[in-house]
Formats: C-alpha cells, structure tokens, sequence
C-alpha cells in the first residue's frame, strides 16, 4: 500500500493534471489568500502558481504524502512564495494558535480520516479575523445522485487515498465553529458526474 501511496497515486494525481472546470475554480479562490498562509493537504502543489506572492507573506504547505511533497517542491520552483513544507497529518496542525491569516483546504476534507478534528484545527490556528478558503469534493443534493456517490464511493476511496464524495462539506464546516460568507456549488464533470458535485467559497470563524 505504501507503494501505491507514494508512488502511484501522485503519478496518478499528476497525471490527470487541473482540468479546466478545476483550475477555472482555483484561479478565482486561491489568489483572495493573504498574510500568513496555511494550506492543508498540498498534494502536488497545484494551488503555488495562484498564491499572489505580493499580498501572501509565507504559505505553510501541509502534506504528510512524501511522493506529493516531491512533486510539490517541483512546482514550488515556478513561483517566489516562501514556502514551508510540514509533514503531519491534517488532523495535528503543528502551528501555534490564532497564528494564520488564511487557511485553504482544496479537495482535502474530502480524504482527511479525522476531518472533524482538521475543522477543529483550521478554527484553532486561524486568527480571529481569519479566512477558510475551500474547495471540495461533497455530497449532491438529489437523493438519486446521493444513492449513486453511495454505491460507487468505495472506488474513488481506493483510488484517491481515502476520497469520500459523500461529505455534507457545508454542514462539516459549520459544525467546526464557521459561518460560511460566500459558497458556490456545481457537478465539474459529465463523468463520473457522482464524484464531481464540488462546494467551493469561504468562511470566517465564529465567536465561541
């Protein structure tokens, strides 16, 4: 499985590259980060390229995948961020709190195991006035399609380590201390259209 982990499934994710539905939504989020940046789940680092260097003084990339982080560190070539790379998993934020101006998660609470306790830390290191930018995989509003992304889940769990495509995001995010400010939704994809239903937009923390 570690062979898969780290060799295949990177291949894999490069690979497939940022369509354009994809990347057309990354181009609009990911440029609204500033200050001190968390990113959880890096993977191959397809957010660099977005960051606005001018207004994002230091991005930590948090990817606990070693084939990622590889592949990530080749992309951080093409940008002039400072970048930091931790490698613990997104449930164990290794940052002090209230210490990050933005966090983004893109396609990333879709794949954590423990994605209650990732919100929690999210909410835990930003600072009051912070910003969670996120774009994820989730689950679509009609029972028929639900009933699809039901049956077919275990295929893209075995694919893209761990992916659920039936998160309710919106409520998961609520739930871990957030208002969401601004959320847009649609299918990315004609097919496989179950695993495509994507929630993207921002939140802001709310006073405990």
């Amino acid at each position: 499985m570690r062979f898969y982990n780290e060799l295949i499934y990177p291949w894999l994710v490069s690979s497939l590259g940022d369509p354009p539905p994809i990347k057309e939504v990354r181009e609009r989020i990911v440029p609204s980060a500033q200050g001190t940046v968390l990113e959880i789940g890096v993977g191959p680092g397809a957010n660099f390229i977005h960051y606005d260097p001018t207004t994002v003084s230091k991005v930590y990339a948090l990817e606990p995948n070693p084939g990622m982080v590889r592949l990530a560190k080749q992309q951080r070539q093409q940008t002039e961020l400072n970048i930091e790379f931790l490698d613990l998993p997104g449930e164990r934020i290794p940052l002090e709190d209230a210490t990050v101006d933005t966090v983004v998660s893109t396609f990333t609470l879709c794949t954590i195991p423990g994605v209650v306790d990732a919100i929690r830390g999210i909410r835990r290191v930003l600072k009051p006035d912070g910003k969670f930018i996120f774009f994820e995989h989730g689950l679509a509003p009609a029972p028929r399609m639900q009933r699809w992304q039901r049956w077919s889940e275990p295929i893209p769990h075995w694919l893209f380590e761990g992916c659920h495509v039936t998160r309710d995001i919106p409520s998961l995010i609520t739930s871990g201390g957030f208002q969401i400010d601004q959320i847009e939704m649609a299918y990315l994809a004609p097919f496989p259209k179950s695993w495509t239903y994507c929630f993207w937009g921002n939140a802001t923390t709310r006073p405990q």
